[in-house]
Protein backbone atom coordinates (compact mmCIF):
# COMPACT_ATOMS: atom_id res chain seq x y z
CA UNK A 1 0.00 0.00 0.00
CA UNK A 2 2.55 1.86 0.68
CA UNK A 3 4.55 1.83 -2.80
CA UNK A 4 1.27 2.88 -4.38
CA UNK A 5 1.02 6.05 -2.38
CA UNK A 6 4.90 6.63 -3.40
CA UNK A 7 4.17 5.71 -7.05
CA UNK A 8 1.11 8.11 -7.20
CA UNK A 9 3.14 11.24 -5.35
CA UNK A 10 5.63 10.81 -8.04
CA UNK A 11 2.89 10.94 -10.76
CA UNK A 12 1.65 13.63 -9.68
CA UNK A 13 4.84 15.15 -9.91
CA UNK A 14 6.06 15.10 -6.05
CA UNK A 15 9.58 14.25 -4.87
CA UNK A 16 10.83 14.38 -7.97
CA UNK A 17 12.93 16.91 -9.30
CA UNK A 18 11.29 20.20 -10.70
CA UNK A 19 13.11 20.88 -14.33
CA UNK A 20 12.46 24.34 -16.39
CA UNK A 21 12.09 24.33 -20.24
CA UNK A 22 15.13 26.94 -21.32
CA UNK A 23 13.45 28.72 -24.08
CA UNK A 24 14.11 32.63 -25.70
CA UNK A 25 11.47 34.20 -27.33
CA UNK A 26 10.14 37.40 -28.50
CA UNK A 27 7.55 39.28 -26.47
CA UNK A 28 5.35 41.99 -28.17
CA UNK A 29 3.40 43.00 -25.90
CA UNK A 30 6.07 44.03 -23.63
CA UNK A 31 8.66 44.75 -26.34
CA UNK A 32 11.42 42.59 -24.93
CA UNK A 33 12.65 39.51 -25.15
CA UNK A 34 11.43 36.67 -22.77
CA UNK A 35 14.53 34.14 -21.81
CA UNK A 36 13.00 31.74 -19.11
CA UNK A 37 9.87 33.57 -19.37
CA UNK A 38 11.14 36.57 -17.88
CA UNK A 39 12.29 39.79 -19.75
CA UNK A 40 15.64 40.07 -20.94
CA UNK A 41 17.96 42.30 -22.18
CA UNK A 42 21.35 41.41 -23.78
CA UNK A 43 24.59 43.67 -24.59
CA UNK A 44 26.68 41.32 -26.61
CA UNK A 45 30.17 41.99 -28.20
CA UNK A 46 31.19 40.52 -31.95
CA UNK A 47 34.42 38.04 -32.06
CA UNK A 48 35.09 36.34 -35.30
CA UNK A 49 36.72 32.80 -34.86
CA UNK A 50 38.06 32.47 -38.19
CA UNK A 51 40.30 36.12 -36.89
CA UNK A 52 41.63 34.63 -34.18
CA UNK A 53 43.82 30.90 -33.30
CA UNK A 54 42.15 28.71 -31.37
CA UNK A 55 44.79 28.99 -29.08
CA UNK A 56 43.44 32.41 -27.78
CA UNK A 57 40.17 31.93 -28.07
CA UNK A 58 39.47 30.81 -24.30
CA UNK A 59 41.66 34.14 -23.73
CA UNK A 60 40.12 36.73 -25.56
CA UNK A 61 36.06 35.12 -24.31
CA UNK A 62 37.19 35.56 -20.84
CA UNK A 63 38.20 38.94 -21.23
CA UNK A 64 34.50 39.70 -23.19
CA UNK A 65 32.52 38.28 -20.39
CA UNK A 66 34.47 40.38 -17.70
CA UNK A 67 33.43 43.54 -19.47
CA UNK A 68 30.01 42.88 -18.48
CA UNK A 69 28.78 41.14 -21.96
CA UNK A 70 25.84 38.74 -21.98
CA UNK A 71 26.93 37.58 -25.49
CA UNK A 72 29.05 37.25 -28.11
CA UNK A 73 28.10 37.69 -31.82
CA UNK A 74 29.83 35.71 -34.27
CA UNK A 75 29.40 34.89 -38.21
CA UNK A 76 30.09 31.82 -40.12
CA UNK A 77 32.37 32.02 -43.14
CA UNK A 78 30.85 29.15 -45.42
CA UNK A 79 34.04 29.61 -47.40
CA UNK A 80 36.11 29.11 -44.61
CA UNK A 81 34.62 25.83 -43.91
CA UNK A 82 33.89 24.42 -47.86
CA UNK A 83 37.28 25.28 -49.32
CA UNK A 84 36.16 22.82 -52.66
CA UNK A 85 32.73 21.34 -53.26
CA UNK A 86 31.70 19.12 -50.56
CA UNK A 87 34.57 19.30 -49.12
CA UNK A 88 34.06 20.49 -45.25
CA UNK A 89 36.60 21.53 -42.75
CA UNK A 90 35.77 21.68 -38.92
CA UNK A 91 39.17 20.88 -37.66
CA UNK A 92 41.45 22.92 -35.31
CA UNK A 93 41.07 26.44 -36.10
CA UNK A 94 38.11 26.15 -37.85
CA UNK A 95 36.51 23.93 -34.83
CA UNK A 96 33.22 25.73 -34.78
CA UNK A 97 31.30 23.48 -32.45
CA UNK A 98 34.63 24.00 -29.96
CA UNK A 99 34.01 27.61 -30.08
CA UNK A 100 30.72 27.39 -28.85
CA UNK A 101 30.68 24.95 -26.29
CA UNK A 102 33.87 27.33 -25.02
CA UNK A 103 31.44 30.37 -25.17
CA UNK A 104 28.93 28.20 -23.09
CA UNK A 105 31.26 27.30 -20.28
CA UNK A 106 32.06 30.74 -20.07
CA UNK A 107 28.80 31.65 -19.45
CA UNK A 108 28.22 33.92 -22.72
CA UNK A 109 25.09 33.60 -25.02
CA UNK A 110 25.32 33.58 -28.77
CA UNK A 111 23.53 35.49 -31.47
CA UNK A 112 25.06 33.39 -34.53
CA UNK A 113 24.97 34.88 -38.46
CA UNK A 114 25.12 32.04 -40.25
CA UNK A 115 25.11 33.80 -43.42
CA UNK A 116 25.30 32.30 -46.46
CA UNK A 117 26.61 35.99 -46.95
CA UNK A 118 28.35 37.19 -43.70
CA UNK A 119 29.80 40.62 -45.31
CA UNK A 120 32.78 41.34 -42.35
CA UNK A 121 34.89 42.50 -45.04
CA UNK A 122 35.74 38.81 -45.22
CA UNK A 123 37.07 37.76 -48.78
CA UNK A 124 34.05 37.57 -50.78
CA UNK A 125 31.60 37.95 -47.90
CA UNK A 126 31.99 34.48 -46.60
CA UNK A 127 30.88 32.73 -50.18
CA UNK A 128 32.82 30.22 -51.88
CA UNK A 129 34.60 31.73 -54.92
CA UNK A 130 34.09 28.05 -56.61
CA UNK A 131 30.64 29.54 -57.06
CA UNK A 132 31.61 31.72 -60.15
CA UNK A 133 32.54 28.43 -62.02
CA UNK A 134 29.24 29.13 -63.35
CA UNK A 135 28.98 32.04 -65.25
CA UNK A 136 25.81 33.01 -65.23
CA UNK A 137 25.82 31.92 -61.34
CA UNK A 138 23.10 34.95 -59.55
CA UNK A 139 24.93 34.73 -56.08
CA UNK A 140 22.45 36.05 -53.05
CA UNK A 141 19.51 35.30 -54.87
CA UNK A 142 17.12 32.87 -56.14
CA UNK A 143 18.92 31.76 -59.18
CA UNK A 144 18.55 27.79 -58.84
CA UNK A 145 22.62 26.71 -59.25
CA UNK A 146 23.20 29.50 -56.10
CA UNK A 147 20.39 28.08 -54.19
CA UNK A 148 21.19 24.61 -54.76
CA UNK A 149 24.82 25.43 -53.44
CA UNK A 150 23.69 26.96 -50.45
CA UNK A 151 20.67 24.19 -49.57
CA UNK A 152 23.61 21.45 -49.71
CA UNK A 153 26.16 24.11 -47.47
CA UNK A 154 23.05 24.31 -44.42
CA UNK A 155 22.46 21.06 -44.96
CA UNK A 156 25.91 20.14 -43.17
CA UNK A 157 25.99 23.60 -40.88
CA UNK A 158 22.55 23.61 -39.52
CA UNK A 159 21.96 19.93 -38.13
CA UNK A 160 25.65 21.04 -36.56
CA UNK A 161 24.09 23.89 -34.82
CA UNK A 162 20.78 22.54 -33.53
CA UNK A 163 22.27 20.78 -30.54
CA UNK A 164 23.80 24.21 -29.52
CA UNK A 165 20.36 26.22 -29.41
CA UNK A 166 19.42 27.75 -26.45
CA UNK A 167 16.37 25.52 -25.96
CA UNK A 168 18.31 22.35 -26.60
CA UNK A 169 20.70 23.30 -23.67
CA UNK A 170 22.94 25.33 -25.50
CA UNK A 171 23.98 28.91 -25.84
CA UNK A 172 22.36 30.26 -29.18
CA UNK A 173 19.31 32.22 -28.90
CA UNK A 174 18.91 33.90 -31.97
CA UNK A 175 20.39 33.31 -35.58
CA UNK A 176 20.50 35.50 -38.21
CA UNK A 177 19.27 35.44 -41.65
CA UNK A 178 21.78 36.32 -44.57
CA UNK A 179 23.28 39.76 -43.74
CA UNK A 180 22.22 43.70 -44.68
CA UNK A 181 21.03 42.01 -47.80
CA UNK A 182 18.73 45.58 -48.38
CA UNK A 183 21.87 46.83 -49.48
CA UNK A 184 22.26 44.61 -52.30
CA UNK A 185 20.62 44.63 -55.58
CA UNK A 186 18.67 41.64 -56.38
CA UNK A 187 15.96 42.99 -54.08
CA UNK A 188 14.69 38.75 -53.97
CA UNK A 189 12.47 38.36 -51.43
CA UNK A 190 11.92 34.40 -52.81
CA UNK A 191 15.54 34.24 -51.92
CA UNK A 192 15.05 35.30 -48.24
CA UNK A 193 12.01 33.48 -48.44
CA UNK A 194 13.99 30.27 -49.41
CA UNK A 195 16.43 30.86 -46.49
CA UNK A 196 13.66 31.38 -43.80
CA UNK A 197 12.23 28.52 -44.72
CA UNK A 198 15.39 26.38 -45.13
CA UNK A 199 16.15 27.46 -41.35
CA UNK A 200 13.13 26.25 -40.17
CA UNK A 201 13.49 22.96 -41.47
CA UNK A 202 16.69 22.47 -39.55
CA UNK A 203 16.35 24.40 -36.63
CA UNK A 204 12.74 24.62 -35.66
CA UNK A 205 10.23 27.06 -35.14
CA UNK A 206 11.26 28.16 -31.29
CA UNK A 207 14.73 29.68 -32.29
CA UNK A 208 14.40 33.51 -33.03
CA UNK A 209 15.40 34.38 -36.45
CA UNK A 210 15.80 38.11 -37.31
CA UNK A 211 17.51 40.22 -40.00
CA UNK A 212 19.93 43.47 -39.57
CA UNK A 213 19.48 46.01 -41.99
CA UNK A 214 21.26 49.81 -41.59
CA UNK A 215 18.94 52.14 -40.40
CA UNK A 216 17.14 54.05 -43.01
CA UNK A 217 14.28 53.13 -45.14
CA UNK A 218 15.84 52.33 -48.22
CA UNK A 219 17.72 49.24 -46.83
CA UNK A 220 14.75 48.21 -45.28
CA UNK A 221 12.65 47.95 -48.05
CA UNK A 222 14.62 44.92 -49.46
CA UNK A 223 16.16 43.83 -46.38
CA UNK A 224 13.16 42.43 -43.89
CA UNK A 225 10.80 39.15 -44.54
CA UNK A 226 7.95 38.58 -42.50
CA UNK A 227 8.89 35.91 -40.28
CA UNK A 228 11.92 37.35 -39.60
CA UNK A 229 12.38 39.69 -36.80
CA UNK A 230 13.85 43.33 -38.63
CA UNK A 231 17.01 44.77 -36.70
CA UNK A 232 18.82 47.86 -37.50
CA UNK A 233 22.91 48.84 -37.23
CA UNK A 234 24.19 52.03 -36.71
CA UNK A 235 27.23 53.81 -35.26
CA UNK A 236 28.00 56.43 -32.84
CA UNK A 237 26.69 60.22 -33.69
CA UNK A 238 23.93 58.75 -34.67
CA UNK A 239 20.66 60.43 -33.83
CA UNK A 240 19.77 57.39 -31.44
CA UNK A 241 15.63 57.71 -31.05
CA UNK A 242 15.48 58.35 -35.15
CA UNK A 243 17.52 55.37 -35.45
CA UNK A 244 14.91 53.23 -33.59
CA UNK A 245 12.48 55.09 -34.65
CA UNK A 246 13.03 53.47 -37.96
CA UNK A 247 13.02 50.24 -36.70
CA UNK A 248 9.84 50.60 -35.45
CA UNK A 249 8.76 50.96 -39.16
CA UNK A 250 8.97 47.34 -39.84
CA UNK A 251 8.97 45.99 -36.17
CA UNK A 252 6.22 48.70 -34.19
CA UNK A 253 6.26 46.07 -31.73
CA UNK A 254 9.03 43.80 -30.08
CA UNK A 255 12.42 44.71 -28.12
CA UNK A 256 15.19 47.13 -29.99
CA UNK A 257 17.68 45.83 -31.32
CA UNK A 258 20.90 47.86 -32.59
CA UNK A 259 22.73 44.36 -34.55
CA UNK A 260 25.68 45.94 -35.05
CA UNK A 261 27.21 49.41 -33.19
CA UNK A 262 30.81 50.04 -34.17
CA UNK A 263 33.14 50.23 -31.53
CA UNK A 264 35.23 51.68 -34.41
CA UNK A 265 35.57 51.41 -38.10
CA UNK A 266 37.66 49.18 -40.71
CA UNK A 267 40.80 50.05 -42.71
CA UNK A 268 42.12 49.84 -46.34
CA UNK A 269 45.17 50.12 -47.94
CA UNK A 270 46.90 52.61 -48.67
CA UNK A 271 44.66 54.73 -45.94
CA UNK A 272 45.75 55.66 -42.27
CA UNK A 273 44.20 53.39 -39.40
CA UNK A 274 40.73 54.56 -38.38
CA UNK A 275 40.42 55.80 -34.68
CA UNK A 276 37.10 56.20 -33.05
CA UNK A 277 37.64 58.16 -29.70
CA UNK A 278 36.34 56.27 -27.50
CA UNK A 279 34.16 59.67 -25.28
CA UNK A 280 32.20 59.80 -28.72
CA UNK A 281 31.39 55.38 -28.43
CA UNK A 282 30.55 55.58 -24.45
CA UNK A 283 28.32 58.29 -25.07
CA UNK A 284 26.19 56.27 -27.74
CA UNK A 285 26.31 52.82 -26.23
CA UNK A 286 24.33 54.59 -23.23
CA UNK A 287 22.08 56.74 -25.28
CA UNK A 288 21.08 53.60 -26.57
CA UNK A 289 20.99 51.55 -23.23
CA UNK A 290 19.21 54.56 -21.83
CA UNK A 291 16.48 53.36 -24.16
CA UNK A 292 16.04 49.78 -22.67
CA UNK A 293 17.49 48.63 -26.09
CA UNK A 294 19.66 45.40 -26.74
CA UNK A 295 22.96 45.72 -28.66
CA UNK A 296 25.82 44.31 -30.11
CA UNK A 297 29.36 46.12 -30.41
CA UNK A 298 30.93 45.52 -33.82
CA UNK A 299 33.78 44.52 -33.24
CA UNK A 300 34.80 43.48 -29.32
CA UNK A 301 37.67 42.33 -31.12
CA UNK A 302 38.78 42.39 -34.92
CA UNK A 303 41.64 39.97 -34.89
CA UNK A 304 43.74 39.60 -38.26
CA UNK A 305 42.70 38.21 -41.29
CA UNK A 306 45.15 35.47 -41.58
CA UNK A 307 46.05 33.76 -45.29
CA UNK A 308 44.59 36.27 -47.19
CA UNK A 309 41.20 35.94 -45.95
CA UNK A 310 40.71 39.78 -46.02
CA UNK A 311 37.92 41.31 -48.27
CA UNK A 312 37.45 44.43 -50.28
CA UNK A 313 34.62 47.88 -50.77
CA UNK A 314 33.32 49.34 -54.20
CA UNK A 315 34.82 51.44 -55.64
CA UNK A 316 37.12 48.68 -54.84
CA UNK A 317 39.12 49.30 -51.97
CA UNK A 318 40.95 45.83 -49.97
CA UNK A 319 41.22 45.56 -46.67
CA UNK A 320 44.97 44.78 -44.97
CA UNK A 321 45.88 42.05 -42.90
CA UNK A 322 45.04 43.18 -39.89
CA UNK A 323 41.28 43.70 -38.69
CA UNK A 324 42.09 45.66 -35.64
CA UNK A 325 38.77 48.03 -35.82
CA UNK A 326 40.17 50.29 -32.77
CA UNK A 327 37.82 47.47 -31.10
CA UNK A 328 38.08 47.27 -27.04
CA UNK A 329 40.60 44.78 -27.62
CA UNK A 330 43.19 45.10 -29.62
CA UNK A 331 44.43 43.11 -32.35
CA UNK A 332 46.27 40.97 -29.87
CA UNK A 333 43.73 40.82 -27.68
CA UNK A 334 45.58 43.46 -25.50
CA UNK A 335 43.09 45.43 -23.19
CA UNK A 336 42.69 49.27 -24.41
CA UNK A 337 40.80 52.73 -22.50
CA UNK A 338 38.44 51.97 -24.83
CA UNK A 339 37.43 48.57 -23.28
CA UNK A 340 37.48 50.27 -19.78
CA UNK A 341 35.34 53.45 -20.83
CA UNK A 342 32.73 50.95 -22.73
CA UNK A 343 32.79 48.67 -19.32
CA UNK A 344 32.05 51.23 -17.10
CA UNK A 345 29.13 52.62 -19.34
CA UNK A 346 27.60 48.79 -19.12
CA UNK A 347 28.22 48.59 -15.49
CA UNK A 348 25.85 51.50 -15.19
CA UNK A 349 23.13 49.35 -16.59
CA UNK A 350 23.42 46.19 -15.08
CA UNK A 351 25.90 44.06 -12.36
CA UNK A 352 29.30 43.65 -13.73
CA UNK A 353 31.12 40.55 -13.01
CA UNK A 354 33.50 39.57 -9.77
CA UNK A 355 36.84 38.72 -10.58
CA UNK A 356 40.09 39.97 -12.25
CA UNK A 357 40.39 41.00 -15.81
CA UNK A 358 42.84 38.69 -17.74
CA UNK A 359 45.94 40.38 -18.59
CA UNK A 360 46.96 41.49 -21.25
CA UNK A 361 48.89 38.49 -23.15
CA UNK A 362 52.89 39.18 -22.62
CA UNK A 363 55.19 40.04 -25.70
CA UNK A 364 58.27 38.80 -26.61
CA UNK A 365 61.45 40.56 -28.74
CA UNK A 366 62.37 37.93 -31.30
CA UNK A 367 65.34 40.18 -32.56
CA UNK A 368 66.60 40.81 -35.69
CA UNK A 369 65.79 37.72 -38.29
CA UNK A 370 68.22 37.83 -41.46
CA UNK A 371 67.24 36.42 -44.85
CA UNK A 372 68.60 35.10 -47.67
CA UNK A 373 68.39 36.33 -51.04
CA UNK A 374 67.50 33.32 -53.68
CA UNK A 375 66.31 34.99 -56.12
CA UNK A 376 63.48 36.58 -57.79
CA UNK A 377 60.00 35.23 -58.92
CA UNK A 378 60.51 35.76 -62.38
CA UNK A 379 64.25 33.87 -61.97
CA UNK A 380 62.47 30.80 -60.65
CA UNK A 381 59.78 30.59 -62.82
CA UNK A 382 61.03 27.31 -63.83
CA UNK A 383 61.10 26.16 -60.54
CA UNK A 384 57.90 27.24 -59.10
CA UNK A 385 55.48 26.32 -62.48
CA UNK A 386 57.58 23.31 -64.34
CA UNK A 387 54.49 23.05 -66.41
CA UNK A 388 55.14 26.02 -68.32
CA UNK A 389 52.80 28.82 -69.16
CA UNK A 390 49.39 29.06 -69.79
CA UNK A 391 48.34 31.57 -72.76
CA UNK A 392 45.79 33.42 -73.12
CA UNK A 393 44.38 36.29 -74.59
CA UNK A 394 43.02 38.61 -71.87
CA UNK A 395 44.33 37.97 -68.29
CA UNK A 396 42.53 34.90 -66.31
CA UNK A 397 40.78 34.80 -63.21
CA UNK A 398 41.47 32.29 -60.36
CA UNK A 399 38.30 31.18 -61.08
CA UNK A 400 38.93 30.37 -64.73
CA UNK A 401 42.32 28.90 -64.17
CA UNK A 402 40.07 26.71 -61.55
CA UNK A 403 42.39 27.45 -58.70
CA UNK A 404 40.17 28.28 -55.31
CA UNK A 405 41.74 28.93 -52.62
CA UNK A 406 42.13 25.83 -50.39
CA UNK A 407 43.68 24.91 -47.19
CA UNK A 408 47.20 24.17 -47.89
CA UNK A 409 48.95 26.59 -50.09
CA UNK A 410 47.73 29.66 -51.73
CA UNK A 411 48.01 30.88 -54.86
CA UNK A 412 50.21 33.81 -56.64
CA UNK A 413 49.40 34.23 -60.42
CA UNK A 414 52.34 36.55 -62.81
CA UNK A 415 51.24 38.20 -65.99
CA UNK A 416 53.88 38.55 -68.50
CA UNK A 417 52.98 40.41 -71.98
CA UNK A 418 54.12 39.10 -75.19
CA UNK A 419 52.54 40.15 -78.17
CA UNK A 420 49.03 40.06 -78.21
CA UNK A 421 48.90 37.35 -75.52
CA UNK A 422 48.88 37.16 -71.79
CA UNK A 423 51.36 34.62 -70.57
CA UNK A 424 50.19 33.02 -67.38
CA UNK A 425 52.30 31.16 -64.61
CA UNK A 426 50.85 29.85 -61.97
CA UNK A 427 52.56 29.06 -58.85
CA UNK A 428 52.14 27.36 -55.91
CA UNK A 429 53.41 28.40 -52.61
CA UNK A 430 52.97 26.04 -49.73
CA UNK A 431 52.57 27.95 -46.50
CA UNK A 432 51.27 25.70 -43.37
CA UNK A 433 49.63 27.89 -40.28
Amino acid sequence: MLSLVVLHFLAAGFGSPVTHQRNFEIDYARNCFLKDGKPFRYISGSIHYARIPRFYWKDRLLKMKMAGLDAIQMYVPWNFHEPEPGVYNFRDDRDLEYFLKLADEIGLLVILRAGPYICAEWDMGGLPAWLLEKDSIVLRSSDSDYLAAVGRWMRVLLPKMKPHLYQNGGPIIMVQVENEYGSYFACDFHYLRYLKNLFRQYLGNEVVLFTTDGATKIFLRCGTLQGLYSTVDFGPHTNVTAAFLTQRRTEPQGPLVNSEFYTGWLDHWGHPHNVIPSPAIAKTLSEILAHGANVNLYMFIGGTNFGYWNGANIPYMAQPTSYDYDAPLSEAGDLTEKYFALREVIGMYKDLPKGPIPPTTPKFAYGEVKLMKVGTVTELLNEFSPSGPIKSMYPLTFVQLKQVKVDSYIDFLTHNLASLFNYVHHIKIFIHF
